[in-house]
């Protein structure tokens, strides 16, 4: 059998979650599973209704996104671990592309390129991201800024036994601080240079409404992730 997908939704007070869903939920990858977990919301939960018999529906306290991913993880059945946040949303073979390519490399986690898109889905920026040429050059970008987009990433289940999930101390971060522990661990970190994401930026997004909170989160980890990144570097490349 081809591996499941857990695809996992955290869901806040958004008004784009039925994209997000719908998204998911037109993946040409024929094995997944949409996970959506409502941290808490008190706006926008009519917009699920639709989709309750088709997907898995979890709300519980608001913790924060890295609660609601790690709430995720626990109820996934999947081999493999995408998040897509509430307000972005797949194209439709983003799963399939993903699984082929870390079957091909035997990798335990990949990310791809996304496009910048607005609240009318317009596309801001095509390929926002970086494009990753070999390992070494993510480790070095990683000690320039957060090169990874999380709504971009698949993982391996397995993995999550292995490190520790999320970390809720990092409300805003708990992507950029997973993706240095991974690294750091020695886990292969795959890029698939295609736009398979739709990353999108609106008035109430959370980079924007707490770029503070995240410059000073992201100051703290690059203090103190980047000196030990720099001597993995020396050690392995």
């Amino acid at each position: 059998m081809i591996p499941k997908v857990s695809i996992i939704i955290p869901f806040y007070n958004c008004p784009y979650v039925d994209q997000a869903i719908q998204s998911a939920l037109n993946q040409t990858y024929p094995n997944i599973e949409v996970v959506v977990i409502d941290d808490g919301s008190s706006m926008f939960i009519e917009k699920i209704d639709f989709f309750r018999n088709r997907i898995i529906y979890l709300r519980k306290e608001n913790g924060g996104t890295a609660t609601a991913l790690n709430e995720g993880i626990k109820t996934a059945k999947g081999d493999y671990i995408a998040w897509l946040s509430s307000d972005d949303y797949f194209l439709p073979d983003k799963i399939e592309k993903q699984v082929k390519l870390m079957i091909e490399k035997n990798t335990a986690a990949s990310f791809t390129n996304y496009d910048y898109i607005d609240e009318k889905n317009r596309v801001l920026v095509h390929r926002n991201g970086p494009r990753i040429s070999k390992p070494k050059v993510l480790y070095t970008e990683m000690l320039k800024y957060n090169a990874i987009n999380g709504c971009t990433t698949m993982i391996k289940k397995t993995i999550f036994d292995e490190i520790e999930s999320f970390n809720p101390k990092w409300r805003f971060t708990h992507d950029y601080d997973m993706w240095f522990r991974l690294l750091l661990t020695g886990v292969s970190i795959h890029y698939l240079d295609e736009a398979l994401v739709k990353f999108r930026y609106h008035k109430n997004a959370g980079t924007k409404k707490y770029a503070r909170e995240i410059q000073l989160e992201a100051a703290a980890l690059e203090n103190h992730y980047r000196p030990l990144l720099e001597e993995y570097i020396r050690e392995h490349f």
